[in-house]
């Protein structure tokens, strides 16, 4: 079996689903790629395409709010929005490159390839399975206007919201959302610690803010640092080399703080800490869960993050505050109570399993071989 997932660059999130249904696709011995679908229109394109989200997310996120708002109302009052004519050019595209690459599944963690996929669907183009993967913890604009032939839910809890929406009761699958392999080990935070050369006797508070390095650091770790004595600071800023430069020059004297780039070791990371700091990204909560960490949500990108947050504080699986200052604060309380960390941790083991990617693969190799058989 060939499985094809469609990417987009528009944060970190979807590729790190992609990549988890990708490694898990071939541990079972079958063939799985990961494509920036974009890049079949040129590499100038996803740049575009990528660049231009991250741009608008960092520096003007209440923009992003509003046009994540205006998609909201678009979705109800009109039965094609503009995405899904933009995301429809890339349909020709698609089809030219399965022609030259047959595959037996299109798996879609964006709602990008889903849309471009819908299109080709009705325009008559030759598609294989289609499996589409969300990674929030809500029914973002325009998934109803999408036609696969399964989706990929990440929890029971929204079914009924994107049944409301248009998608049919019987492609809806509550699977979870896909993470990799590294976040469902049983490693013990000593030897976690020990990996990443760390302290095995003190305490550690991490902040992440995803592949784009999202949120204010200079104010949390700043705020953490006052407001704590002993306790470790491990700071996360992902692709944000000007946010990390500030920070080391700003705490460079500073032994509690440790500031850190890029990582492929986030997995590790998280068992190593005991309460982390993280914007509401449905991936990296739902990595934070699976593996079991204390979690205090920062601010989030106004949209589904807003979803999110709110999705994990309701379930106990997470705290958080409006202010910088409550979240700290909220942090500071979290680290000094074992029975609270204790029942957030109960919480989010009850509410998000680990065993998203094996299901889905499990799921799409007996669609297959239906198929398979049946000819």
């Amino acid at each position: 079996m060939k499985a094809l997932i469609l990417s987009c660059n528009t944060g970190g999130g979807h590729n790190s689903a992609a990549k988890a249904i990708a490694e898990e696709f071939q541990a079972h011995g079958d063939e799985a790629y990961v494509l920036d679908y974009l890049c079949l229109a040129g590499k100038r394109v996803s740049k575009l395409v990528g660049d231009g989200y991250v741009q608008i997310v960092k520096k003007t996120p209440l923009l992003f709010g509003l046009a994540y708002k205006l998609g909201m109302v678009v979705s109800r009052i009109t039965r094609k929005s503009p995405v899904y004519y933009i995301n429809g050019r890339m349909g020709k595209y698609i089809d030219s490159y399965l022609k030259e690459n047959p595959a037996d599944v299109l798996i879609m963690p964006h709602l990008y390839p889903s849309e471009t996929v819908t299109y080709m669907k009705r325009k008559g183009m030759k598609l294989p399975l289609t499996v589409a993967v969300m990674t929030d913890y809500t029914c973002i604009p325009f998934w109803e206007e999408t036609d696969c032939d399964h989706y990929i839910l990440p929890h029971e809890a929204l079914r009924k919201s994107c049944v409301k929406k248009g998608i049919p009761t019987e492609k809806i699958r509550t699977f979870g959302i896909p993470v990799a392999k590294s976040c469902r080990l049983k490693i013990r935070k000593e030897d976690a610690r020990r990996k990443l050369n760390l302290a095995t006797d003190k305490k550690y508070f991490l902040i992440a803010g995803g592949s784009m390095g999202a949120g204010d650091f200079m104010e949390l770790v700043q705020k953490l640092v006052s407001g704590t004595d002993t306790e470790q600071i491990l700071a996360i800023c992902g692709n944000n080399r000007k946010a990390e430069k500030k920070l080391k020059k700003k705490f460079k004297g500073e032994s509690r703080v440790t500031i850190l780039g890029f990582t492929n070791q986030m997995s590790l990371y998280l068992r190593a800490c005991d309460v982390v700091f993280t914007k509401p990204g449905g991936l990296t909560s739902t990595e934070a869960a699976v593996i079991g960490v204390p979690i205090i949500h920062t601010t989030p990108i106004p949209g589904c993050e807003t979803v999110n947050r709110r999705f994990f504080m309701r379930a106990g699986m997470s705290w958080s505050a409006i202010t910088v200052k409550g979240q700290v604060q909220k942090g500071i309380r979290l680290m000094n109570d074992q029975e609270a960390q204790k029942r957030m941790i109960a919480c989010q083991a009850k509410q998000i399993h680990g065993d998203a990617a094996e299901t889905l693969y499990n799921f799409v190799r007996y669609q297959y071989d239906q198929k398979k058989f049946a000819r």
